[in-house]
């Protein structure tokens, strides 16, 4: 065989992973390019084994992957393969926490430091954290000079102590969210190859299935608890309707055949042995504590409630519709001990109560809408409005040429319907919500006595301040509109001034109204304007020069009569006076100045006024 025959068989040779002796490779070494190829033949047949090996132990990875259940185990071989396989000091895995972005290392090999191995890194802090972010490989050939992100002294410090150098890291990807980040270290300086970040990213990804293939089945197992106990739910729950079902029934003819609130106790104390009663929100309030606590949680859970057995009522049952109160049904003590079932049939009593309480709170409604939109053509002057009042008014059971006096109450917008079911007229009159007032179109003989009686039974059901103006008699019905828009701007008046609780007449302001009943808002400004200093100075020096001016007023601008009227001495009333003409002004006592003055004191006079009983 010639020497190059021979050449190209041992190359041939060297493709298949054949071994050479010292006469072959002797005679390789007479020819660089035959010896050059075969370095390069050899450098490919170890990379092929090597990465033999390689896929060897991930095809081993998967079929654990298949066969291991524990995802412990599963990490642990993984990461152990990883160290085997990558050849480097230290391999761990740290889990990604979705909640807190922080990193925790759950698996490692070769770590000898307690610090390391159970080391975590913040959001944001270190190679681990970039890796995170960027969903890409990282590594870094000497950890102490990374600057790719911010350092912090724990993960230093535990870094420094485990002697690691050179890190390389890849994230686990899981549809597009981390899971964690698989590490290989070297306590050398280690640069890291193209290959070794390929392998390790493939360990990762099986890492990935294994943590992603666990949180799906611990989800799958919440899941079928879940099921498995909304089972259970609906089975009682099924058992308990069939069971009040017969109740039930009862409870629903009860809403149908316009039954009352009676039907629903009978029927419910007779099913459960058991006296039953419904309470209106009043009347809860009288309860015992115990009993108005219990109503309260009841309220609020949409439950029954037992009570503290130390009264007569043992459970009770909110009777609520949205955020409207009806009261509550009570339930007294009985010689049987109350099941589910029995609370359930409780529950459904008092929805139905609430359902009742409701139809009867719809035709009330219904009657209020129709009441105000009478009473408001009664107290509109249009023409058109007043068509066929006298039929409207007839249909009420009154007679409109009876109706001779408006009487309006100031109650807030959430208390008016409240105030007007406190007001029974029966055939004397209508009451309805009109411009903002609770108002009252009736027949009176004496409207300021019916002002008084209204703000009476109004404060009987709601304790608060109540306002009541009576408008003068009205000759004729034409005339109401006029009576009531005078105790419309007399309202205005009086809410300026802060008067919230009497009962008036709007001929008591009559003045006050035609002057700032269309700019009510101006009243406080003129007051202030014309004798804050005066208010000012008494404020400041303890004195009562608002008497004094108020006296002054009263008694024709005569000092003497002021005097008398204070019982001072004349002198002691003109010192007054000049301290008034100082806080005042020179002109003070002139005609005009004097009338503004004047209405102003009186102004200033009625809000200070204490009310009429």
């Amino acid at each position: 065989m010639t020497e190059p025959s021979r050449i190209a068989a041992l190359l041939d040779a060297a493709l298949v992973g054949a071994e050479f002796d010292d006469r072959d490779l002797a005679a390789l070494r007479h020819d660089p390019d035959a010896l050059d190829r075969l370095r390069v033949i050899r450098a490919e047949l170890a990379r092929l084994r090597r990465r033999e090996h390689e896929l060897g132990v991930l095809f081993a990875s998967a079929r654990e992957l298949a066969e291991v259940r524990d995802l412990d185990t599963v990490l642990a071989r993984l990461v152990t393969r990883a160290h085997d396989m990558m050849g480097t000091d230290v391999t761990y895995l740290s889990e990604f926490d979705t909640h807190t972005r922080d990193l925790r290392v759950r698996k490692s090999v070769g770590a000898v430091t307690p610090e390391f191995q159970h080391l975590r890194v913040p959001a944001g802090m270190g190679l681990a954290s970039r890796i995170a972010d960027t969903r890409t490989a990282q590594w870094v050939a000497r950890y102490g000079d990374y600057t790719g992100g911010p350092h912090e002294d724990t993960i230093d410090a535990a870094v420094q102590a485990e002697g690691i150098v050179s890190i390389l890291g890849v994230p686990m990807l899981a549809e597009g969210s981390v899971l964690g980040v698989l590490f290989a270290a070297t306590r050398r300086e280690h640069a890291f190859t193209a290959e070794e970040t390929a392998m390790l990213q493939a360990l990762a990804s099986h890492a990935s299935v294994v943590v992603q293939t666990a949180r799906i089945l611990d989800d799958l197992r919440a899941s079928e608890d879940e099921a498995r106990r909304a089972l259970q739910r609906l089975t009682a729950h099924l058992e308990v309707r069939d069971r009040s079902n017969v109740v039930h029934q009862e409870l629903v003819q009860a809403v149908l055949l316009g039954a009352g609130f009676e039907q629903v106790t009978r029927t419910i104390g007779d099913a459960l042995g058991r006296t039953a009663t419904i309470v209106d929100p009043e009347d809860v309030a009288a309860q015992a504590a115990v009993v108005r606590k219990a109503v309260a949680t009841s309220r609020a859970t949409g439950h029954c409630y037992f009570v503290e057995p130390t009264g007569p009522v043992q459970v009770v049952a909110a009777i609520t519709a949205g955020e409207s109160d009806f009261g509550a049904l009570l339930l007294s003590d009985g010689d049987l001990a109350l099941d589910e079932v029995d609370e359930r049939t409780l529950e459904r009593a008092a929805q139905v109560a609430a359902l009742i309480a409701l139809q009867r709170n719809a035709v009330a409604d219904a009657a209020r809408r129709v009441r105000g939109e009478l009473i408001a053509d009664l107290l509109h002057d249009a023409p058109e409005r007043r068509r066929n009042l006298d039929r409207r008014v007839r249909d009420h059971g009154l007679v409109l040429a009876d109706l001779n006096a408006v009487v309006v109450a100031v109650v807030a917008a959430e208390h008016r319907a409240a105030a007007a079911s406190s007001i029974a007229l029966g055939k004397r009159g209508l009451v309805g919500d009109h411009a903002g007032l609770l108002v009252a179109v009736l027949h009176s003989d004496d409207a300021l006595a019916d002002a008084r009686d209204l703000r009476h039974r109004i404060q009987a059901r709601l304790p608060q301040p109540v306002l009541t103006i009576a408008a003068a008699p009205a000759a004729h019905p034409d005339d109401l509109p006029d009576r009531f828009e005078t105790a419309l701007r007399t309202a205005r008046v009086l809410a300026a001034l802060g008067i919230d609780d009497d009962a008036v007449t709007t001929a008591a302001y009559q003045p006050y109204a035609v002057l700032f009943g269309a700019d009510p808002d101006a009243l406080p400004a003129f007051i202030d304007q014309l004798i804050r200093p005066v208010i000012d100075y008494d404020t400041a020096h303890g004195t009562d020069l608002v008497a004094t001016l108020r006296a002054f007023v009263r008694n024709d601008a005569s000092p003497t009569k002021t005097a008398r009227a204070l019982n001072y001495h004349p002198n002691t009333i003109l010192q007054r006076l000049d301290r008034l003409k100082s806080l005042l002004g020179p002109d003070w006592r002139t005609d005009e100045h004097l009338f503004r003055i004047s209405t102003a004191v009186r102004l200033d006079e009625l809000r200070h006024r204490t009310p009429h009983p």
